[in-house]
């Protein structure tokens, strides 16, 4: 496969159950195959996302003094900011060329995860930074809900499978700032290295630009550009391992800009859709037979997700 296909959520959302169909086959073909899809018909409209990105260069251009106000110790960079260069990709020492902030999950204080959960940090320097994410956040839940509820059909699950799991799941939106390059890199630092995602879908914003490269099954680097209104949608290490494989978590990176262009800054803001943390990943049935026997050991969504971390770099054993 040679490029990303896109497909149309509005068809699932007809009430045509062939259009559903069509959806529900083209969606799961192209994650056996490739793992990513670009998206039309989502829930975000073009005044949230202008407002977004707004707010987040907003933030990313506040002096790194204040910044680093909201970088909170203990939880793994899993609320607030995270200071440039803190992240790595699995298996490498040197650190990805980026800051980023995080919104997580909003829920009531009677929730059986609200002691799970750190609290979203407030930005008081900018009156209207969190309730624009917060609102980002809702709007890329739902849209994931509808994608879950398609894979889940795809893979012969009844369609709302997924629907407990991700309901006050531990979901992350990741507004990404790569600033510009000013130096040669060191140890080949690139704005992502290659890696798959730790969660069970990611739907991204900002795929408009050159940079995003997509592996495909033949070890060719592909790049993945969506359209203005498509967002950018990925399977994640949990749902392929959840799957037994059948859906492809694919490897992927951000890369470094010609040095011509060294001087600008990039933006890209990833929703990661986790499930709550007691999720039993265990490969399902449906997708185990005698030519694909399981692949991988039991493990639950948070102990997962903890391993991940360390992997990381972002906590300690």
């Amino acid at each position: 496969m040679q490029k990303i296909p896109s497909v149309d959520l509005r068809d699932f959302l007809s009430e045509d159950p062939a259009r559903k169909q069509k959806f529900v086959n083209e969606i799961g073909k192209a994650y056996e195959e490739i793992g990513f899809v670009a998206l039309k018909g989502h829930f975000l409209d073009d005044n949230l996302v202008e407002n977004l990105y707004s707010e987040v260069r907003n933030f990313f251009s506040l002096p790194v003094e204040t910044k680093e106000k909201y970088e909170i110790p203990g939880i793994g960079g899993q609320r607030g900011y995270v200071s440039f260069g803190k992240e790595h990709a699995k298996g490498r020492s040197a650190g990805d060329l980026k800051e980023f902030w995080h919104f997580g999950q909003y829920v009531d204080s009677n929730s059986k995860y609200a002691n799970e959960y750190p609290e979203n940090v407030t930005v008081s320097e900018l009156p209207n930074f969190n309730s624009t994410g917060k609102e980002a956040y809702q709007m890329l839940e739902k849209t994931g809900i509808y994608v879950l509820r398609a894979l889940a059909l795809f893979i012969g699950l009844d369609e709302f499978y997924f629907d407990a799991y991700i309901s006050e799941g531990n979901s992350i939106l990741r507004p990404i700032h790569y600033p510009p390059i000013t130096d040669e890199p060191k140890d080949g630092a690139v704005r992502a290295a290659a890696h798959g995602d730790i969660n069970l879908i990611t739907l991204l914003m900002g795929a408009q630009g050159k940079g995003l490269q997509v592996q495909n099954h033949d070890g060719q680097w592909i790049d993945a550009m969506a359209q203005p209104d498509e967002l950018m949608i990925n399977v994640g290490d949990m749902l392929s391992r959840h799957t037994n494989n059948r859906l492809k978590s694919t490897i992927h990176q951000v890369v470094n800009p010609p040095r011509e262009l060294w001087g600008t800054s990039r933006y890209s803001i990833p929703f990661f859709m986790h499930p709550v943390s007691d999720m039993k990943l265990d490969c399902l049935p449906e997708c185990i037979d005698k030519k694909n026997p399981k692949l991988y050991e039991n493990i639950t969504a948070g102990e997962f997700l903890h391993e991940r971390l360390v992997e990381l770099g972002l906590i300690k054993k």
